[in-house]
């Protein structure tokens, strides 16, 4: 299945951006030159999560199981463009999933481990899938909710899924001759290319239902430099990764840049700190990404870093909230790592800042590259490849000046060709110039304006009095203010002026943190407007997240509207209908 244009398939091979070699391809390579070096490893608690316990695979032990996957989704019937759900938990079966289809011209769609029958029937409708690949059991589902019983269940409702795919069902065996045969027959009918779609992710849903992300070989090889280039990664690097194995951040590292690098993948699931460290510790690590609440918390408290290697693990990424400068300059000052900020979405719109490109930690903290633009060069390949705009969201204007919010827009190979099966949906998401509309605000900054600051999302904003107030930004603010773990930021409704400031806080432990404290440090030390200051508080032992993590601001809004006085919200909302 190719759904990119052919027209922009022959301009970004024609560029060199895109070519010829498949991750299949690059699998086979591995295998070839370093048959016994170590490919993949389980986490050491995988016995907690999963049926077995944990597991060490070379390149040719892997490329066995691939065999024999392969010739059992040929069994069933699966076949070239057929699309399969797999619902895994971070371990070796997922590498085994993807490279048996990426080599028989199967579509993966994979989908978070917290998926349950609401969230998986939609997956089911939208891509019409024929198999699911599961494990009966995942982490501590209640019975249920078991993996295998869901999708059976699931079945009577979707007549296209033909196959619930149980791993501790499947039959062990050997690979014989006539099985061989048996493979490359299938391989060479399949005839597989780089701008076959290769994954359909999920957006992470946040505001509304997920939407498919159709990628190829080639979308995905495209993204690797990203990561590699950015964060200075050598071939055969061991690569701890924590975050789940089903979308951009954790595809882009820990398999497309895995493939190229000819490294090592050490997964971690679920999140534990305790097994983070002792990872990072024992397995050699050269490179991970760790969100920045994490890497916050281990800075203050210092014995948590005994023992690990910061020679060696001299780069960590990190992303999808904003970095604290105190935290990018403390990792450097203290241990000699470089902290790479990255911004990017499923679409395939990224940035990247490095040390570099941003020697400064105050300035990489906040600033990424103004990538895609003529008259800015940087480190990473990418951004030669792409181009980005800025826009006014409600004039379409292309904004060039420096401290004016606008959408930051991307356009070239790394983006995708359109939402799976959802055209109403690509009617909205690209211009008129074929640019992806990310949603996302950022300004133009920097002495030479070569920077772009993240301000929030185009939908993330409280109006206040017909002001437009970045929830973004005073998240980030709220983080530097004593006591407080972690922040975010909600509109709560307002008679007089349609909405107010409320921050949704999580203290540190043992620490109080209130209204009036926030607002002091607020006006006292960061010096907002004072009509950005928070109006209402609402403190949280933890924020809700979705399971790629994102803050699910709509449950915030709706704790948040118990703090308004009954009468005035009754009166909010008669003045909305």
């Amino acid at each position: 299945m190719i759904l990119v244009p052919q027209a922009s398939i022959d301009d970004y091979t024609s560029r060199g951006w895109w070519g010829r070699v498949t991750l299949w391809d690059l699998f086979v390579k591995n295998v070839a030159q370093q048959p016994d070096a170590e490919a993949v490893v389980d986490a050491a608690n995988r016995a907690e999560f999963a049926y077995s316990p944990p597991r060490r695979l070379s390149w040719a032990q892997l490329a066995v199981e691939v065999d024999i996957f392969c010739l059992q989704l040929l069994a069933k019937g699966v076949a070239r463009d057929d699309i399969v759900v797999m619902q895994l938990p971070n371990c070796v079966e997922q590498f085994v999933v993807y490279l048996s289809c990426a080599r028989l011209g199967i579509i993966v769609s994979p989908v978070p481990v917290q998926y349950r029958e609401h969230e998986l029937g939609h997956v089911l409708h939208t891509t019409a899938a024929v198999a699911a690949i599961t494990f009966a059991r995942i982490g501590k589902m209640d019975a249920p909710h078991f993996a295998g019983n869901m999708f059976t269940r699931l079945q009577t409702e979707h007549a296209a899924l033909k196959e619930v795919i149980v791993w501790e069902d499947l039959p062990q065996g050997e690979i014989s001759n006539t099985d061989r045969l048996v493979l490359k027959r299938a391989a060479s009918a399949a005839q597989v290319t780089a701008n076959d779609v290769f994954t359909i992710c999920w957006t992470s849903g946040t505001e509304a239902q997920p939407k498919g992300v159709p990628r190829s070989h080639n979308e995905w090889l495209v993204v690797a430099p990203s990561i590699i280039e950015a964060a200075a990664i050598k071939p055969h690097a061991r690569l701890l990764n924590s975050f789940p194995l089903v979308n951009m951040a954790g595809l882009s590292t820990a398999f497309a840049s895995w493939l190229v690098l000819g490294g090592t993948v050490v997964q971690h699931q679920p999140f534990s700190l305790p097994v983070f460290l002792q990872q990072l510790r024992d397995e050699k690590i050269d490179y991970t990404v760790a969100p920045p609440a994490i890497l916050n918390m281990l800075l203050h408290n210092e014995a948590l870093l005994a023992g690990i290697d910061f020679k060696r693990l001299c780069r960590i990424g990190s992303g999808s909230a904003p970095l604290s400068d105190w935290m990018v300059r403390g990792f450097e000052e203290k241990h000699g790592v470089q902290i790479v900020n990255y911004f990017g979405s499923n679409e395939g719109a990224a940035l990247s800042g490095n040390h570099i490109d941003i020697p400064d930690a105050a300035l990489r903290s906040a600033f990424f590259p103004r990538a895609g633009v003529v008259g800015y060069d940087w480190s990473v390949s990418t951004t030669r490849k792409i181009k980005t705009r800025l826009v006014d969201v409600l004039t379409g204007q292309d904004i060039t000046t420096a401290d004016t919010p606008g959408e930051l827009r991307f356009s070239g190979p790394t983006i995708f060709s359109g939402y799976y099966a959802a055209p109403e949906l690509n009617q909205h998401a690209f211009d008129t110039q074929g640019f992806y509309k990310t949603g996302d605000l950022f300004e133009i900054a920097g002495d030479r304006l070569q920077y772009y600051r993240y301000v929030g999302r185009s939908k993330d904003l409280v109006i206040r009095g017909g002001v437009n107030i970045s929830s973004e930004e005073i998240e980030n603010l709220l983080l530097a203010c004593p006591g407080v773990r972690e922040a975010a930021v909600v509109g709560v409704p307002d008679d007089l002026l349609g909405e107010k400031v409320c921050a949704c806080i999580v203290a540190i432990d043992g620490q109080v943190v209130s209204l009036e404290s926030l607002n002091s440090f607020l006006t006292d030390n960061k010096r907002i407007a004072r009509y950005k200051l928070p109006e209402y508080l609402l403190p949280l032992l933890t924020l809700p997240r979705n399971p790629m993590g994102k803050i699910l601001k709509r449950e915030l809004r709706e704790q948040a509207k118990a703090l308004v006085p009954q009468t005035l919200y009754e009166s909010s909302l008669k003045v909305a209908a």
